[in-house]
């Protein structure tokens, strides 16, 4: 799976990119509402890794993360 973060302009927040390995999107979320999203995706029980994954990255690069 890979993940990329993405930066907000003005009005609009920083989102997250979850997509699985052929680049499809399985996840969009704002990153201080991630709830939702990773529920719909079954990845409510990784929610902490994720967040913790997503904090420490920088934004624009995408990432491989093993979930």
């Amino acid at each position: 799976m890979y993940i990329i973060k993405i930066k907000g302009k003005a009005k609009i927040p920083d989102y997250v990119q979850l997509r699985d390995n052929n680049f499809t999107l399985v996840a969009y979320f704002r990153t201080d509402r991630p709830d939702r999203a990773l529920d719909k995706c079954g990845l409510t029980d990784r929610t902490d890794f994720i967040l913790a994954f997503v904090k420490e990255m920088p934004f624009g690069k995408m990432q491989q993360i093993d979930l």
